[in-house]
């Protein structure tokens, strides 16, 4: 709803998308270069076929629970078939149809936690992403109090009270598509935040784009490289919803590819494998004080 309002406001005021933000007295679009600080940088640079850096980043292995909960398909694993650089400054995902550890596909899921977290500023990455039915290319993020096992920690909290934004995320079978979601106690799920970005005449399996998101106290940005799409506030939750767990705690980065599951169904025999999601870099910025 919120983004077709834009889209008409957009319309009326006789310009593109892209340019349509002056018809919005009211809203500052982006930080300033001035008000932000690189904290966080991985350009992947290294030799082909050599591994992530591991100071950054961990891997996750396995199918999880039920497929990670959404049924999924893939085994995740960290070997360079996977995951590794291609000795052109990036790092290539991969997620293949193969017999492995009792499954049929496998690919890589990544994590910063306990590596790299925090609060607000903003997320970045340059990808170009996978296509296919079937495929669910993924970069989003988790609270880090998030409860990894049911251990009855104080400190943890189960999700989706925990908070999940994703700053983006494709169905294969959608090349064109781009979706970036919260999700929270009441909203989570089919019942996530949504907004989306449609490419005109161009696909996000074909090209290199920048996925970020501003993170601010009581509201998230949402871009395409300088385009924002949506904005999620406290006023957009569902009636009767009060909780917003994204001004409690820091956050921590993922980034993978999904093989099948409830929010994208199942690949078919006509779905190309091997799928690559090509990472350029990650950057995360602060906000100055």
């Amino acid at each position: 709803m919120k983004l077709k309002l834009r889209i008409a406001m957009a319309l009326l005021c006789g310009v593109l998308l892209t340019a349509f933000w002056s018809c919005e007295k009211d809203d500052e679009i982006g930080f300033e270069a001035s008000e932000l600080r690189l904290v966080f940088e991985d350009n992947f640079d290294g030799a082909e076929g050599a591994s992530i850096n591991t100071d950054n980043w961990n891997f996750e292995i396995g199918n999880g629970e039920n497929g990670w909960g959404n049924q999924e398909l893939q085994y995740y694993t960290d070997r360079p078939e996977n995951v590794s650089l291609d000795g052109e400054g990036n790092m290539v995902i991969t997620a293949r149809r193969e017999s492995f550890a009792g499954f049929e596909f496998t690919s890589a899921r990544i994590t910063t936690k306990d590596k790299f977290e925090q609060k607000y500023g903003r997320w970045e990455a340059r990808i170009k992403m996978p296509g296919g039915r079937g495929i669910w290319p993924a970069f989003w993020m988790l609270g880090a109090n998030i409860e990894t096992e049911p251990d009855n920690d104080p400190n943890t909290v189960p999700w989706p009270f925990v908070g999940e934004i994703d700053i983006t995320e494709l169905r294969g079978q959608e090349p064109s598509t781009t979706i970036g979601s919260i999700h929270g106690p009441g909203y989570s799920g089919g019942g996530a935040i949504s907004g989306e970005y449609e490419l005109e005449g161009e696909r996000f399996d074909k090209d290199f784009y920048v996925f970020a998101i501003e993170w601010h106290p009581d509201y998230i940005d949402f871009f395409i490289d300088d385009i924002r799409f949506n904005q999620i506030t406290i006023d957009d939750l569902p009636q009767g919803v009060e909780e917003w767990p994204f001004n409690e705690n820091p956050f921590f980065m993922l980034m993978n590819i999904a093989v099948g599951g409830s929010f994208v169904g199942f690949p078919v025999e006509g779905t190309p494998f091997p799928q690559q999601m090509v990472v350029d870099y990650v950057r995360v910025y602060d906000i100055v004080d």
